[in-house]
């Protein structure tokens, strides 16, 4: 605190203030009113009215650092609040910023920004937009007016974001490699067992151009789009990921996106594993090496004739821990329920020696059954309206009807007859709870089954970015943009599931939703209280609790004084390095 005063024409005051911060602002704030000289003179007795002065606002001081873990804070009902003074800020994206620095990214942008010569703040831009993506997922231009509710005060323009994403698509690469290259002291990456899957992100426009061309949308949408191709590890962390023009095949994109990671992350033995529609004879030989290996769906539908009857025969098939053979038609459907029954061979197909692994278990045949069902009500309904059949994807429910031209006595119909095709429901029933992969892997069926069951993470990977953080529809056109946005939504995953995943191992027997964590720490807002500090006005619980536990710092106290709130700050910044 400090002596100051304010002097008019006539008359002199003095003044008790103290400074304070919001964020990186620093202002002033009055904590009392002492009065005129005369005032002074008649609080101070037989001593010099300014010394008085003096020695009356050290002890102030020295009571408020004595007093610090309680503080009053005062709050006048006739005055008004000041203007232009945030009086609410979040700090949810603390939590993102520790493991953001501790990824060494403020270093890595800071080198980036030293290469192109860059005036603006290329870093609290990159943080911003991964902050953004996570808390307020929207446009670049509503993530830079978001950004003002930080507890620190954003250093960039708007049209400096848009210069930000040019240098930040050139520096793709690089980012991703210091990604993986930095998070390998924060955290334990499985790198050997990876996970390839590849998605697409449509556009506001009809008008396609070299980047956004017209393909299979997954959203079933008539908008260019884009692909992405991404690999994820073991343990659910994004690892790398390619975009690519939105008409290509996505099967040629695996094998030089998995060479990238092979030469600039330095993992030369590890097991890719894929789904059926990246499972191409290419992309097998690919990885039939001494150090590379696969392990990829099989459509059972696919395979020879002979490799099909003994995927869906009846006997032969054994459960985990057991040497007997069971049959399916013999399965309790109580007891047996919840149990995986398998069988494997080795086979030779696309000149390569693959080991087949078939399961079968109940509760899968009863809900693909329960999926059908549903299918076939939807198409009932359409066998009075002939003008509803329209080309049919594999999955389309209109793929149950067939569609006669002839009366039962051969003649031609005067209109067209719609029906259930009974023999493609019954067909589709026979491979009901069956579910098939290939490998050249050696291990048991056991753990090679285990593996592919986890392909699911990157699925949520893919869910996150296009529900949580609203990474389409995209809003740009041009192409580095375009590439940057992505990058940005790819460097948000890293930061929320390395999140997540200190949070798992922190309380194991608490499961928090995706959903859950992000809408915590987006609610996580804190009142300012000028020269006092910050007050939370959110609600306790176990997740904040968690939070904060595997943070290291704490928002949850009933305030947080400035000082306190400064050294928060202070070893974040220690942990860039």
């Amino acid at each position: 605190m400090k002596l100051t005063k304010s002097s008019s024409k006539n008359s002199t005051t003095y003044y008790v203030q103290k400074s304070y911060r919001i964020g990186d602002k620093t202002s002033t704030k009055t904590v009392e009113r002492l009065g005129s000289i005369e005032e002074l003179k008649a609080r101070a007795g037989d001593k010099d009215p300014i010394e008085w002065a003096k020695e009356y606002v050290k002890k102030l001081t020295l009571s408020e650092k004595e007093s610090r873990k309680d503080i009053t804070v005062k709050y006048s009902g006739s005055r008004q609040i000041d203007k232009n003074i945030r009086k609410s800020v979040n700090v949810g994206y603390l939590f993102l910023k520790k493991i953001y620095n501790e990824l060494r990214l403020p270093k890595v942008v800071e080198e980036i920004s030293e290469k192109y010569k860059i005036t603006y703040d290329l870093d609290d831009i990159f943080s911003s937009l991964l902050y953004t993506r996570i808390l307020s997922p929207s446009s670049k231009e509503a993530s830079f007016h978001y950004a003002e509710n930080f507890l620190e005060k954003r250093n960039f323009d708007l049209h400096q974001v848009y210069r930000a994403l040019e240098v930040l698509a050139k520096e793709n690469d690089l980012i991703q490699k210091k990604l993986y290259e930095n998070s390998m002291s924060v955290i334990e990456r499985n790198k050997h067992i990876l996970y390839y899957d590849c998605t697409n992100f449509y556009f506001e426009t009809e008008e396609e151009d070299g980047f956004r061309k017209y393909g299979i949308s997954k959203e079933h949408r008539p908008n260019p789009i884009v692909q992405m191709g991404l690999f994820m590890d073991a343990d659910g962390i994004p690892l790398a990921f390619s975009m690519f023009p939105g008409n290509q095949n996505e099967q040629p994109s695996l094998a030089p996106l998995e060479k990238k990671i092979i030469s600039d992350f330095g993992i030369d033995k590890l097991v890719v594993c894929t789904d059926s529609g990246l499972s191409s004879a290419p992309n097998r030989r690919f990885n039939d090496t001494k150090k590379r290996k696969f392990i990829t769906t099989q459509s059972i539908k696919k395979l020879k004739d002979f490799l099909k009857e003994f995927c869906l025969s009846d006997e032969g098939w054994r459960k985990t821990g057991s040497k007997k053979t069971y049959r399916i038609s013999e399965l309790d459907p109580v007891e047996d329920y919840h149990t995986t029954f398998y069988k494997d061979r080795w086979i030779n197909e696309d000149g390569l020696e693959q080991h087949l692994i078939i399961t079968f278990s109940l509760k899968y045949q009863a809900y693909q059954r329960k999926i059908r069902g549903r299918q076939i009500e939807k198409a009932s309904s359409c066998l009075d309206h002939p003008s509803t059949l329209t080309k049919r994807s594999a999955n389309d429910y209109k793929r149950l009807l067939s569609q006669e031209h002839i009366t039962r006595h051969g003649e031609m119909a005067e209109k067209s007859l719609i029906k259930l095709d009974m023999k493609k429901i019954a067909e589709e029933e026979l491979y009901d709870g069956f579910y098939a992969v290939c490998t050249n892997l050696e291990d048991n069926a056991e753990s090679i089954v285990r593996i592919n069951h986890k392909r699911w993470e990157i699925e949520e990977c893919f869910r996150i970015m296009k529900t949580e953080f609203k990474a389409r529809p995209v809003y740009l056109s041009r192409e580095d943009r375009i590439k940057a946005h992505f990058l940005t939504c790819y460097a948000s995953l890293v930061l929320y599931r390395i999140l997540e995943k200190r949070l798992t191992a922190q309380s194991p027997e608490v499961s928090f939703s995706c959903h859950e964590i992000i809408q915590t720490l987006r609610n996580m807002n804190m009142l300012v209280s000028l020269g006092d500090g910050y007050i939370p006005v959110y609600e306790r619980t176990d997740l904040t609790d968690a939070l904060h536990e595997i943070s290291g710092f704490r928002t949850d106290l009933e305030i947080v004084s400035n000082r306190n709130m400064k050294k928060i700050f202070t070893k974040m910044k220690k942990e860039e390095k």
